[in-house]
């Protein structure tokens, strides 16, 4: 726990929610020198971040990975001493499988791969290799993601590459997300260069040229969690408070706060105010004297529910080399999983010795009714799909079911209505700043970055 220093031209702000993003922020503006408090509505800091460790499992509830490569990770994880103990993926888990025609199949990783790989059929790899002809496109209005990707590569890139990549991001549905805002990178690359694939391309030779490393993926030893249990650590006494209900802002010269901690509600006085919640905590948040909620059309925005199911076998139990990072399942498969994560693969020390750790994920815009039965039926729905992909066999030694009943904001066609009332609702209340998942991406990198973001322009440096 760090001592408040404050300077001759220190704000006090409000963070509201101390998942990654408010934790980001607040982390930033206490460096800084500024008077911050951090109020979270549960009683545990992270947000969706959750590891737990037991009897020699190590079982991530929310997301497990983390993709390296962005700047403002890159710079927090060295500020705050956790670069060392950064866990870079097993260089053996190097195949991610998806499914086709009822089995795993390699994706390919290189042009030689590509040429043999049984994921896609010759006419397949001829439409994709002859997108690097494609010229530039004027695009005058949003469209779906897979109407996107389908102009650019054909149905049946749509069908074993977009459809499974889309369910082990956003658990969502290609034909509904959209290009624009889903996969924004995407969009300007097609933008600047055409062919998504020499926009590819060019970003790789760009970052060859700055001497900068290929994207990794890494975790901690003891999870995920350890980044956001850090940066709380880090914050000075006082600025977090846990089991804290909002009751309602109203802006002014100074913003008012109201709060409640359980037995009696509490005003305090802000300069500005930053909000890092989820989009339904959006929605109902209450703005001025007449309590009105401007941001209530952000609970019209899907989340549909995601289950994992943590599963330790015995080795023995499980067939399959488990070789890869996991493996994804296409809907055209007719499969009750979204996908398998190999954990204990991946990384070491998630399962005990002669133990392996898979991680099952169910539901998502595909199957929401699947995703909210109970673990028993559920664990009996997914077995067969076990059994027949990866030669599982038996009962589980180990097992942990987690249910996010509104999981991953949809970055659905018409997206944009939302990020607008976002604006405008700043707009309207001057000192009020919004960001973090519902606006800035849903990516752990990401959400560091809308952290960072809020911080300078609540203060500019």
């Amino acid at each position: 726990m760090c001592l408040f220093v404050a300077n001759s031209d220190s704000k006090t702000i409000a963070i509201l929610g101390a998942g990654i993003t408010g934790l980001t922020a607040a982390h930033r503006l206490t460096q800084r020198g500024h008077r911050v408090r951090l109020f979270e509505q549960s009683s545990r800091v992270g947000g969706a971040i959750r590891s737990e460790n037991t009897g020699g499992w190590l079982i991530e509830a929310g997301p497990n990975t983390i993709v390296t490569g962005e700047p403002a990770l890159t710079a927090l994880l060295a500020e705050i001493g956790l670069t060392g103990a950064c866990v870079a993926a097993s260089p053996a888990a190097k195949h991610r499988y998806i499914v086709r025609r009822g089995r795993p199949v390699a994706a390919p990783h290189s042009l030689a791969t590509f040429l043999g790989s049984a994921l896609l059929s010759p006419s397949a790899k001829i439409r994709l290799l002859a997108e690097l002809g494609s010229g530039r496109r004027v695009r005058t209005a949003d469209l779906s993601l897979e109407e996107f990707i389908r102009s650019h590569f054909g149905q049946e890139i749509v069908n074993y590459a977009l459809n499974p990549f889309v369910s082990g991001i956003y658990a969502g549905n290609p034909q509904k997300l959209s290009a624009r805002y889903s996969f924004p990178k995407l969009w300007e690359l097609e933008k600047a260069h055409g062919s998504l694939l020499r926009g590819l391309l060019a970003t790789a030779k760009a970052r060859r040229a700055r001497d900068e490393p290929r994207p990794g993926i890494i975790s901690f030893a003891q999870g995920l969690e350890t980044l956001p249990l850090t940066l709380a650590a880090r914050l000075p006494a006082g600025v977090l408070t846990l089991n804290a209900r909002i009751e309602g802002l109203v802006p002014g010269a100074q913003w008012n706060l109201i709060w409640h901690d359980g037995h009696a509600a509490q005003t305090e006085t802000f300069d500005a105010v930053i909000t890092a919640l989820p989009a339904p905590a959006l929605a109902a948040l209450r703005l001025g004297p007449l309590a009105e909620r401007p941001l209530a059309g952000l609970d019209a925005i899907d989340h549909p529910p995601v289950a994992s199911l943590f599963l330790g076998f015995r080795r023995e139990q499980v067939a399959h080399p488990l070789d890869g990072f996991g493996l994804l399942v296409p809907a055209v498969e007719h499969r009750s999983i979204l996908g398998v994560l190999f954990s204990s693969s991946l990384f070491a020390g998630r399962a005990p010795d002669g133990h392996v750790a898979l991680t099952v994920m169910v539901g998502g815009a595909r199957d929401p009714e699947v995703a909210s039965l109970p673990p028993e039926r559920l664990l009996a729905r997914i077995r067969p799909d076990l059994t027949e992909l990866l030669g599982v066999t038996g009962e589980p030694v180990f097992s942990r079911h987690t249910l996010w009943p509104r999981a991953i904001p949809q970055y659905n066609l018409g997206y944009e209505h939302h990020l607008g009332a976002m604006a405008a609702c700043e707009r309207a209340n001057p000192g009020l700043y919004i960001g973090g998942q519902a606006r800035d991406g849903i990516a752990l990198p990401a959400c560091v970055a809308a952290g960072e973001a809020l911080a300078a322009r609540a203060v500019p440096a």
